[in-house]
C-alpha cells in the first residue's frame, strides 16, 4: 500500500521518510494521479484541520477515494464533541490521576506526537488518548480541583510544534513510519494486523502458529505483523484485523473488532460474531428456535432457581453467560451444590445457563470457515476431569489430549450439524463443540475465536490450515474492491 505524507509546503517538511512520499496537499487534492490512486495510506499533516480547511479536505477525500487517511475526518469532528472527550477523560480517569499525581501546579498541558511524549513517564496517558483519538500530534489541557481532569484535547498542525520539540517529534515520526520488515521490499497489496496478547494464559495460538498465519499470509499476498493492545490507535492504518486474543465484549478486542469494522477492515472475528458467541444465554435461545440439537438447557433467572433440580435432575451443569474455555463452568451433583454455584453466579448476572450433563470421553470440535467445514479435532477430557481444560491456578492448565482428524472420517452428522450451527452466527471462523451421544450429535456451543496451534487442529491439514485462512481474508478484500468499483 502506497504511504503519502501530505503537508502544504513539501519542501520545509524537514523528514525523509523511507517507504513514503511527501505530497502538496493542492496536488493531493487535486492531480489525477492521486484520485486514480486506487490504496495508499494518507497521513495528513496539514498546519490545519479546520472545516473545509484543506486538512479537513484532504482527509475527507481520502476517505471518499478508499484510502487509509490519519486523522480521519471523524477523529477531527469527534475532537469537537466535548461530550467523547469527557467520555475519553472517564475511561483513563484513574491513569491521569496516577500520572500527574506528582505535579504541583494546577494545570498541565500535554504534547502528544505519534502517541508519545518527551518524557516517558506520561507515555501511557498519552497512548490512551491517542488510542480514543488517532491523530499524530495533540495537544492535551489537564486541570486539578478535587482531582485531575481533560479540560480540552485537540490537534494541533505541525508550526505548532515548539523548536525544542522538533528533534524528538523527527524520531518518532521515522519510529511511526518505518516498519523493519517492509523495508526494501515490495509492497504486497494489502495489509493484514494480528492481535495477539504474549501474555495470555488461554491463548487461541501459540507463537508457532502466529508465525505459520504470518507465512500465509506473506503468501496470499499480504504484509503481515502482529499487534497489541497499545495498537488500538493504528487499526485504520490496515486492512483486516484478525483477533488470536480471547475475545469478550466488555474488553479491548471487542473495541478492537468495533474500531477496525467502523474503519471499513474485513474483520474475523467480527463484533456481531463476538456478541452472538460470548453470550451462552443468546446461543441457548437461538438453539431452541432453529431446532439445533443440543442437551436439556434451562435459562435459569432468581424465580425459577428451585425448579433446575426437577427439571434436570443430577448431576447438572451451569454456565456463566460469558463463559470461555471451561471458565465459568460448573457441575453440581447435589442440592447443596446447586444452590451455591447458583447463588454465585446470580450475584453476576441475572441470567444463568443451566444444562443437563452429558458425559462423553472426548468433545468434537470442527473449525467452520465461510459457511463450509474447515478441520475436525477430538478434544479428550483432561485427566481425572469431567471438562477438557482443568484450571490448577490463574497461571496453570491441564488439557486432555486432542487428535486432529480428516473431515471425511468424522461422523457426517456432526460435519453437518456443525456448519448449520455456526451459520446460525454468521460467516466467520467458528469452532463448533459437538457430543456424539450414541450417534446423536448434540451441540454445547460455538465459539468465535477457536484454537489453532501448532501441532494441534492443524494435525491433518498442516500449513494449508493457514493458508486457507489468509485465503479467505484476500478473497473478501478482494470482493469488496469490485463492489466499491461497480
Amino acid at each position: 500500500m502506497t504511504a503519502l505524507v501530505v503537508v502544504e509546503r513539501p519542501q520545509s517538511w524537514p523528514l525523509e521518510i523511507p517507504g513514503t512520499e511527501v505530497v502538496a496537499a493542492s496536488d493531493y487534492l487535486t492531480n489525477p494521479r492521486f484520485v486514480a490512486l486506487k490504496r495508499a495510506k494518507v497521513f495528513n499533516l496539514c498546519r490545519s484541520y479546520g472545516y473545509q480547511s484543506a486538512g479537513y479536505y484532504v482527509s475527507l477525500l481520502a476517505a471518499a477515494r478508499g484510502h487509509k487517511p490519519l486523522p480521519s475526518v471523524m477523529t477531527m469532528q469527534d475532537l469537537r464533541q466535548s461530550a467523547l472527550v469527557r467520555i475519553a477523560s472517564e475511561t483513563t480517569e484513574l491513569l491521569v490521576e496516577q500520572t500527574l499525581a506528582p505535579i504541583k501546579s494546577d494545570r498541565f498541558v500535554l504534547s502528544i506526537y505519534f502517541g508519545r511524549n518527551m518524557a516517558k513517564r506520561y507515555d501511557r496517558v498519552c497512548r490512551a488518548l491517542f488510542n480514543h483519538f488517532p491523530a499524530p500530534f495533540l495537544r492535551a489541557e489537564f486541570e486539578r480541583t478535587d482531582r485531575w481532569r481533560l479540560e480540552k484535547l485537540r490537534v494541533i498542525a505541525s508550526h505548532e510544534i515548539p523548536e525544542s520539540h522538533r528533534e524528538f517529534v523527527i524520531e518518532q515520526a521515522k519510529r511511526f513510519f518505518n516498519r523493519p520488515h517492509t523495508q526494501g521490499v515490495q509492497r504486497a497489496r494489502y495489509d493484514l494486523a494480528i492481535l495477539v496478547n504474549p501474555d495470555e494464559v488461554d491463548a487461541p495460538s501459540d507463537d508457532k502458529a502466529i508465525q505459520r498465519f504470518l507465512r500465509a499470509a506473506k503468501k496470499v499476498g499480504f504484509d503481515a505483523w502482529v499487534v497489541g493492545k497499545e495498537d488500538f490507535g493504528r487499526i485504520a492504518e490496515f486492512d483486516a484485523l484478525f483477533l488470536r486474543e480471547t475475545t469478550a465484549v466488555d474488553h479491548y478486542t471487542y473495541r478492537f473488532a468495533r474500531r477496525a469494522e467502523a474503519e471499513g477492515l474485513v474483520v474475523i472475528d467480527d463484533p456481531e460474531s463476538i456478541l452472538r458467541c460470548t453470550n451462552k444465554v443468546y446461543q441457548a435461545e437461538l438453539f431452541e428456535q432453529n431446532q439445533i440439537g443440543c442437551p436439556k438447557t434451562m435459562v435459569v433467572y432468581r424465580d425459577s432457581a428451585e425448579e433446575v433440580a426437577a427439571k434436570l435432575g443430577f448431576p447438572c451443569v451451569l454456565k456463566k453467560p460469558d463463559s470461555a474455555f471451561s471458565a465459568g463452568v460448573v457441575k453440581a451433583n447435589t442440592e447443596a451444590e446447586l444452590a451455591e454455584h447458583l447463588h454465585q453466579f446470580l450475584q453476576e448476572s441475572e441470567l444463568v445457563i443451566a444444562q443437563e450433563y452429558v458425559a462423553s470421553e472426548f468433545d468434537w470440535r470442527v473449525g467452520v470457515l465461510d459457511r463450509k467445514p474447515l478441520y475436525a479435532c477430538r478434544y479428550h477430557m483432561a485427566r481425572g476431569h469431567w471438562q477438557i481444560q482443568k484450571a490448577v491456578s490463574e497461571s496453570r492448565r491441564l488439557y486432555g489430549r486432542s487428535d486432529a482428524v480428516a473431515l471425511e472420517d468424522a461422523p457426517k452428522a456432526v460435519v453437518d450439524l456443525a456448519v448449520r450451527a455456526a451459520g446460525l452466527i454468521g460467516d466467520g471462523l467458528y469452532g463448533v463443540d459437538i457430543k456424539d451421544v450414541n450417534g446423536r450429535p448434540l451441540v454445547m456451543e460455538v465459539n468465535d475465536n477457536p484454537n489453532i496451534e501448532a501441532g494441534g487442529e492443524d494435525g491433518v491439514l498442516k500449513d494449508d490450515l493457514y493458508l486457507i485462512i489468509m485465503q479467505s481474508f484476500y478473497d473478501r478484500l478482494e470482493r469488496r474492491g469490485q463492489e466499491e468499483g461497480r
